[in-house]
């Protein structure tokens, strides 16, 4: 007979983690249908459970989601802020902060011009997104496929083939994204929308990295969960291609970051520029998703992932304010406030 039982997700934090965990928990044989929510960091499972209690179903599922970095529990976890960790978070975030303007004033970089994004912010904005919560499912997504080639001795090629069609669809997609945007006339007014809303999205990123406004983890854009559990499920795929057509896949995944990436690209109004734009996202995802490729490296069970992700957040939200107010200024609205 099937019953439901609600278990409450430790370690969940976005619409990523909504996606891998459904998608984890409908793939075990007793389970016939499993629905997570991330207002509720919850998830309900229906299926035949032979008789076991919940707790035992519970640990036995944790077991299986362990990997990712979540846990089931039957009763509702108190969420209690670690404010300490800001002791920590705010000055190692205001010396990258000041590095970066240090950097932009000698020329080196630029972090912001003419509204525009620098290819070198839009790299580390990719470093960022590659060790935050937001890009688990497509890390998830990864050891999901290495293990299924791994079985047969297949190690190497699919990780080189899953790298190169990420990275090259990244451009190409990105510049189909960017030609797009030229077909739209964008006079100042609609330049300074997209600039608003990609700054906005930004600014919920970030505040959702500090994981102390809870309120902000519902804001978050997502792609249509179909399109994210079709690509997840390419991963189960043991044919030559499949890595290949997995990291193309990773384009459409749930991850905040991409997604304001490609709302900036439709603005760029170019192949070039905007298949350079995700490229350069895409390239600075690179190192951290190779480390996973090869090893069980992740930041999310660290002992100091709290003040990493606080840190993380705050120079997101660094990001996200320049932009804005940078919007601000090319629009006309407001006098420069930053000599950069």
């Amino acid at each position: 007979m099937e019953q439901t039982y609600t278990f409450y997700v430790i370690g969940m934090h976005c619409k990523s983690c909504v996606v891998l965990t459904e998608n984890e928990l409908s793939g075990v044989s007793y389970i016939t249908k499993a629905k997570s929510s991330l207002k509720d960091h919850s998830v309900d499972i229906t299926g035949n459970f032979g008789g076991r209690s919940p707790e035992a179903v519970a640990l036995e599922l944790s077991h299986k989601l362990k990997k990712h970095g979540y846990s089931l529990s039957i009763e509702k976890p108190v969420k209690k802020v670690e404010w300490s960790e800001f002791k920590i978070a705010i000055p190692t975030a205001s010396l990258f902060i000041i590095l970066f303007i240090l950097l932009q004033r000698a020329g080196l970089i630029n972090l912001v011009g003419g509204g525009d994004l620098s290819y070198g912010a839009i790299f580390t904005i990719g470093v960022i997104a590659s060790l935050s919560t937001c890009m688990a499912v497509v890390g998830g997504l990864l050891l999901s496929m290495s293990a299924t080639f791994a079985r047969e001795g297949d190690k190497i090629r699919p990780q080189i083939l899953f790298h190169t069609g990420r990275i090259v669809s990244f451009f190409l997609l990105g510049g189909v994204i960017g030609a797009l945007g030229s077909a739209f006339v964008l006079n100042s007014t609609m330049t300074f929308v997209l600039s608003f809303v990609i700054g906005v999205v930004m600014l919920v990123l970030g505040i959702n990295l500090l994981d102390t406004f809870h309120f902000a983890k519902r804001l978050q854009p997502g792609m249509p969960k179909f399109l994210s559990k079709y690509a997840i499920g390419m991963a189960n795929f043991n044919h030559t291609f499949t890595p290949l057509l997995v990291g193309i896949a990773t384009f459409f995944l749930p991850c905040g970051f991409t997604q304001s990436m490609q709302i900036y690209t439709l603005s760029t109004g170019s192949f070039m520029t905007g298949g350079l734009t995700m490229l350069s996202y895409a390239l600075g995802t690179f190192p951290v998703l190779a480390l996973i490729s090869f090893s069980s490296f992740s930041t999310k069970n660290s002992s100091r992932s709290g003040v990493f992700f606080k840190t993380a957040g705050l120079i997101v939200i660094m990001f996200a304010l320049f932009n804005l107010i940078n919007g601000l200024v090319v629009a006309g609205l407001i006098s420069p406030v930053f000599n950069f």
